[in-house]
């Protein structure tokens, strides 16, 4: 008789324990992921978890060209942006929306492709775009393009020497700003896409817009030349960011790629290749690998967000997940 009170008290305790584990299950936090293979030992890696985004001072975006995430991280070509890896914050699954360059450039600035599917040199896109947004927010905003004549300049091409058979430096299809026709037809906006040259002039007036757009050409930003020419130029030009008032004193830099070698994607509308993306602040998270699946959609919602400019296209598909896992 003993034993049998024993064994009930045992098997009532057990139910009890059972109970407790199943209305707990949903508090415990899921298993740490796997860092990727080419993630240095003991970086912190973690998936998405709400937070709230700063609301940045500055915002710098820098695109290059056509390269996959592996291509870059972990690459003896690219030892300056290794570097900034491991300083700062890295997108370990981050996708472009599709190839070729044009779409993805629309993408970043507007939160579609516009039905663009191709590189056109001379089409125009009738739209909402981030600068609509940034105004009537009022944010001032700037695009720095390298090699670009001078402001306003709406030609396929440009610079270097082979620019008359449409082979310049500068491309039209790398400056996305010149398609919207609501900014390539409005003086006072077109002329604020300027040459990249005048990012140094205003870095040293300390006048720069809050949103900082640069394009390099297509020598520097890895689409015509190796990946250790857009290292060394990236060497040469970032710092002079890095120092500036504008990023230390709550700014934030984002590098990407427009497109990668592959057709990897993620989120249901991106099937551009697995880029890198750099997310470098003063306030991130250092040496900080994220494994949460990002897309150009959601660098555009990270900074509007950030600004509370409300979301364009994608930006605001559920889908899409700004940023803010980088950022303390």
């Amino acid at each position: 008789m003993a034993d049998e009170r024993v064994t009930s008290r045992l098997c009532r305790a057990a139910a009890l324990v059972m109970l407790l584990l199943v209305g707990c299950a949903s508090s415990v936090p899921p298993p740490a992921t796997a860092a990727p293979s080419n993630v240095p030992a003991g970086a912190p890696l973690a998936a998405f978890t709400p937070q709230t985004l700063p609301g940045f001072s500055h915002v710098f975006v820098i695109v290059m060209e056509n390269q996959e995430y592996d291509n870059v991280i972990g690459s003896g070509d690219a030892p300056y942006l290794n570097r900034l890896a491991a300083a700062y914050g890295v997108a370990t699954r981050y996708y472009a929306i599709r190839h070729p360059s044009l779409p993805n450039y629309l993408a970043l600035i507007s939160g579609s492709t516009q039905g663009i599917t191709d590189d056109c040199a001379t089409c125009s896109v009738d739209a909402p775009n981030l600068v609509d947004q940034l105004e009537a927010h009022r944010k001032t905003w700037g695009a720095y393009i390298e090699d670009l004549p001078s402001p306003c300049f709406n030609g396929p091409s440009a610079g270097g020497p082979l620019a008359l058979i449409g082979r310049g430096t500068y491309v039209r299809r790398h400056d996305p700003f010149m398609y919207f026709v609501d900014i390539r037809d409005n003086p006072s906006r077109c002329d604020r896409v300027v040459p990249l040259d005048r990012l140094r002039d205003d870095l040293a007036r300390d006048q720069l817009p809050d949103f900082v757009w640069i394009t390099p050409n297509v020598m520097h930003d890895m689409h015509s030349a190796s990946i250790r020419a857009g290292d060394d130029w990236l060497s040469s030009f970032v710092p002079t960011i890095l120092q500036s008032s504008a990023w230390q004193n709550g700014g934030v830099l984002f590098i990407t790629w427009d497109e990668g070698t592959t057709d990897a994607g993620c989120c249901g509308n991106a099937a551009g290749g697995r880029v890198p993306t750099l997310v470098i602040a003063p306030n991130g998270k250092p040496g900080y690998y994220s494994d949460t699946p990002y897309t150009h959609y959601g660098l555009l919602r990270t900074i509007e967000d950030a600004w509370q400019l409300g979301h364009l296209g994608h930006a605001g598909d559920p889908t899409t997940t700004p940023m803010s896992d980088f950022f303390r």
